[in-house]
């Protein structure tokens, strides 16, 4: 059944019901309007180059137009689906009331009220019904070759089956993790590698290098927590993402692609351990140095692994938001682009450790173990060009969309990460420099931003501090119901924007000041949603018809 074709008794169906195919020669006025969103689009659209000049079509532009107008399907049939079971749970709700209503008073109105409800628009109308044939005659016949079960495959949504195997794993793993950290501080506590001679710069070595891992599983255990908590809150983040239907993560994946990871890492620095302190492999100098650069190695290769295997959907649209926050502003911003890049302004340690990796490898001598990376201008001025890429990435889409949307508030967010560069150069120069001036400079700048970002933080992106509010400085709507966890996390949000201020070294604070700021964030995002009706994707049509157009 699933290969056969649509038979054609539908398509004379509504040929009687006055469903009639436009003829072929409207295809003469019409144009292909693919926006630019590309690099190479966008320049040619600076530089005023046409890119479609006629009304001839290229085999790339009807392959966009042809993905963009499947997507407009599905979106489309997505909404009468909406539709559809919104008159179901009103005619539900109805009938529901009067039974209590019969219940409560003694009474049988409820009948002749629902024949009321049955003969009415709501109960009556089939029209959500026939659009949804004349959706599904179209797009099997148009976009799947006939395949009815391609077509309703992809034409509604896929339910998520949670598998055991992932709970197995996902203890599995936690319990090697909880083995391996015991078994570090056993080797470190037996063999006093800390404290013995010459071990000072092993450590001071090792620890940037392993560090990286540690602040990327502490990052993806916090979003794990987050996606729990949006679940159990019924925060629709895989429509504010803008996920396939179907390819979302939940918080037992991803705290096993977290367990994994930290398996990994924690294992290589076992067996790093073990080869600095055994006598037999000790020779071994450089073949231990490698251990940090093999684990790198494996992390990009699984990153960037083309088979469909370790969430492969959910790896490529993660690096796919990855490089349009290292190329804004080329790429239109959308919220994963921009959640995305306020994730990197949490890691600033963990990039400062990638840039050490680089340095350690590149042009330090590793299989000796000495190096002058902090000895190096040029190390030192990558070092804060490091720390500034991910807020002059946020401070450049806040530009584009400023420019796009004419959205003032977008220019002030820009302002605001830009004064954050400007706040954390000074902070690195007074660092490296000191002095009385560069210290106030650095002290100005710093409290200014803090408190700029603190009030930003909380009455824009989580939408608090409302006075007049129902909920006494919260807001209105709110899907904690306790609400004191508002008021803790604000305090939190503060504390630990005050110690990365003060404090760079402890960047996991950093890491879990985000992990709580992103559950607020999103939160703030869905019921805007929910005030705003805004339940499916907008999909624009690549399509216009030159008569309408000029005229």
């Amino acid at each position: 059944m699933g290969g056969e074709s649509v038979s054609d008794e539908p398509n004379n169906e509504h040929k009687r019901e006055g469903y009639k195919e436009a003829s072929l020669h409207c295809m003469n006025q019409v144009k292909i309007n693919i926006e630019p969103k590309t690099p190479r689009s966008i320049f040619k659209n600076v530089l005023n180059f046409s890119l479609d000049s006629d009304l001839s079509f290229r085999k790339v532009e009807l392959k966009k137009t042809e993905e963009k107008l499947s997507l407009a399907f599905i979106e489309f049939y997505h909404n009468l689906r909406l539709l559809k079971k919104f008159s179901f749970l009103n005619q539900l709700a109805v009938s529901k009331i009067m039974k209590k209503y019969d219940k409560i008073t003694s009474r049988t109105a409820s009948k002749s009220y629902l024949e009321m409800v049955d003969n009415s628009y709501l109960g009556s109308s089939d029209e959500v019904s026939k659009l949804r044939e004349k959706v599904e005659i179209t797009y099997i016949k148009h976009f799947c070759n006939g395949n009815r079960r391609e077509g309703m495959k992809s034409l509604r949504p896929r339910e998520k089956w949670e598998r055991h195997r992932v709970t197995f794993s996902l203890g599995l793993f936690t319990g090697c993790s909880i083995a391996l950290i015991v078994g570090i501080i056993v080797s470190l506590r037996a063999r006093e590698i800390i404290s013995s001679e010459g071990q000072h710069q092993y450590m001071e070595n090792i620890f940037p290098l392993y560090s990286l891992f540690g602040y990327i599983v502490l990052h993806m255990i916090m979003y794990s927590g987050n996606i729990y908590f949006w679940r159990r809150f019924r925060v629709n983040y895989p429509f504010i993402f803008n996920f396939k239907q179907g390819t979302e993560l939940g918080y037992r994946q991803v705290l096993l692609v977290a367990s994994g990871l930290s398996v990994l890492a924690l294992a290589a620095t076992l067996s790093n351990l073990d080869m600095e302190m055994n006598p037999e492999t000790k020779s071994y100098q450089t073949l231990t140095e490698l251990v940090p650069l093999c684990l790198v190695v494996v992390v990009l290769l699984i990153a960037f692994c083309p088979f469909n295997v370790i969430y492969r959907s959910s790896r490529y649209f993660l690096l796919k938001c990855v490089w349009h926050c290292l190329c804004a502003p080329l790429y239109t911003v959308t919220l994963p682009d921009f959640f995305l890049a306020d994730q990197f302004t949490s890691q600033v340690q963990a990039l400062r450790s990638l840039l050490f990796y680089t340095c350690y490898y590149g042009w330090g001598d590793f299989k000796k173990r000495s190096h002058k990376c902090h000895d190096s201008d040029i190390y030192q001025v990558f070092n804060i060009l490091i720390a500034i890429i991910p807020f002059w990435s946020r401070f450049l889409q806040c530009v584009r969309r400023f420019i796009e949307e004419k959205d003032s508030m977008q220019g002030l967010n820009s302002l605001r990460y830009f004064s954050t560069v400007i706040a954390l150069v000074m902070r690195t120069l007074y660092d490296v420099r000191k002095g009385t001036s560069l210290k106030i400079m650095a002290f100005v700048s710093s409290g200014l931003t803090t408190i700029g970002n603190t009030y930003w933080d909380v009455v824009v992106d989580w939408g608090l501090l409302h006075r007049n509010s129902k909920n006494a400085w919260l807001r209105d709507k709110l899907l904690v119901p306790n609400k004191y966890v508002y008021f803790v996390a604000m305090v939190i949000n503060i504390l630990l924007r005050l110690v990365r201020a003060l404090i760079a070294v402890v960047a996991s604070l950093e890491i879990i000041r985000r992990g709580i700021w992103n559950f607020f964030r999103l939160e703030n995002e869905h019921l805007n949603n929910v005030g705003g009706y805004r339940a499916f994707k907008s999909v624009p049509l690549p399509l216009n018809y030159d008569d309408d157009k000029s005229s």
